[in-house]
């Protein structure tokens, strides 16, 4: 497996780089984020773990010029701030996982190994999702119905991706958080309910048939009938 590092603290670099090379896995090394994205852009890497605080070019600038050049690698966000807007910046521009400094090295090569693994579980996708008249284009990200363009957030576009994939199937709110969210689900929050909600007035709203249900008592489903 090979990984590109970057780390622009040269301690943390080198240290990290050693430890990952003798867990066994080929580390690339880049201080900085124009050099970081050239890398990236220029060879195949099986995971990139990227800083947040870089010189010239920032982790978050890296990481949305890697997702808008369709380079779908997977990338741990390495960061100082335990802020949960970070997190949620982070997860939401298409970072894989999100870790914060400072963090116990085995905890870092496990948020690989998981994140190598869920990569490689992940199905080959289609390139577009069709229900009734609800059409969702993966590769541009797009979701139309009756021809209408709907406007979502990247997590209102994961969470459709998930209920059309699963047509037909009731998806608890365990289940989703975790799928989507990547969380485990807290009872005491309507976090999956709010989310729902909103999705259904962006697709159900003015159309037929209408498309999301709630199963009470169960969770979710996406279905033409019902």
């Amino acid at each position: 497996m090979k990984l590109l590092l970057i780390e622009d603290e040269p301690k943390t670099g080198e240290y990290l780089r050693k430890g990952l090379t003798e867990a066994g896995y080929v580390v690339d090394l880049s201080c900085d984020g124009v050099d970081g994205l050239y890398q990236a852009t220029s060879n195949q890497y099986d995971l990139i773990i990227l800083d947040v605080m870089l010189p010239q070019l920032n982790g978050w600038q890296v990481l949305t010029t890697l997702r808008a050049s369709e380079i779908e690698t997977p990338i741990i966000m390495l960061t100082a701030r335990d802020q949960v807007e970070d997190r949620v910046k982070g997860l939401e521009l298409g970072a894989d996982d999100y870790i914060v400094k400072p963090f116990a090295f085995v905890e870092l090569v496990a948020r690989i190994r998981n994140t190598l693994r869920r990569k490689k579980a992940s199905p080959v996708q289609e390139l577009a999702l069709d229900v009734a008249n609800l059409h969702l284009d993966l590769l541009k990200r797009r979701v139309a119905r009756e021809g209408d363009t709907i406007n979502l957030t990247a997590k209102e576009f994961s969470l459709l991706e998930l209920l059309m994939r699963r047509q037909g199937e009731v998806l608890s709110r365990s289940e989703i958080a975790s799928i989507v969210w990547d969380m485990n689900f807290d009872s005491d929050t309507n976090v999956i309910d709010v989310a729902i909600k909103r999705l259904r007035g962006k697709v159900d709203k003015g159309y037929e048939p209408k498309l999301i249900h709630t199963i009470r008592g169960m969770g979710y489903m996406l279905d033409e009938k019902i």
